[in-house]
């Protein structure tokens, strides 16, 4: 039992997330931002790992005055609850993610994140222990499902957009392809981590879509059986 799980990214024309030094790049224009902000605003939670919050700091808040209010509508909260996959509890404690918008947060870290940060991160969020020495992705799933979380959006980055993938743990795949290149073989991809060695292992993807955004192209997949 798990959440549907919707990655979305935004690409460079070679498939890079952002540059070598991980510094966060505009990819997209204000008709993805738009789209983007429309499907978080159907999510119940949106999730991040540790390396996109210490880039970029991110508050992953919905953007749109009319989102919010259609979602308080239907008794949801304001925001979607935001999560970060964070093994070692390295979230700064004034992160935007954490203090940026009403709602709930979670920190999700493993065993062997030190006593003092997590404490320090529960003082502000709740906390999942997940894992040993890495979140476990399968547990941490579980626990948000049993937390009532049945949509879930992730945002990046590559490692644990990797981490979900190679686990099966994906459903969806949304991706903007941008008009720029960026270059580097040190910058981060889609899918960052020891990769699939064997054709047979490789996932496979089902075209859903394929629509021009402005300057670009967003890719709709489904993940295949």
């Amino acid at each position: 039992m798990r959440p549907y799980v919707i990655v979305n990214v935004a690409v460079s024309a070679d498939g890079k997330l952002s540059t070598r030094e991980r510094r966060q790049v505009k990819i997209s224009g204000s008709q993805d931002f738009e789209r983007v902000d429309t499907l978080k605003a159907g999510c119940d939670a949106i999730m991040v790992g540790i390396g996109t919050v210490l880039a970029d700091d991110p508050s992953l808040t919905i953007k749109s005055p009319d989102h919010i209010a259609e979602r308080t509508r239907q008794g949801k909260p304001e925001h979607p609850v935001r999560i970060v996959v964070d093994s070692h509890a390295r979230t700064p404690p004034d992160a935007k993610i954490l203090h940026k918008g009403s709602g709930k947060r979670i920190v999700a870290v493993s065993e062997a994140a030190p006593t003092e940060r997590m404490q320090n991160l529960k003082s502000i969020s709740d906390v999942i222990v997940a894992g040993k020495e890495q979140v476990d992705l399968t547990y941490l799933l579980h626990k948000l499902a049993e937390e009532g979380i049945t949509r879930l959006m992730v945002e990046g980055g590559g490692t644990l957009i990797w981490g979900l993938i190679s686990e099966g743990l994906v459903d969806e795949l949304f991706m903007f392809v941008g008009n720029i290149i960026i270059g580097g073989y040190n910058a981060p991809t889609l899918a960052d981590g020891p990769g699939f060695i064997k054709e047979s292992d490789f996932p496979t993807l089902k075209l859903i879509s394929t629509s021009i955004i402005e300057e670009g192209v967003l890719i709709h997949w489904k993940m295949g059986n």
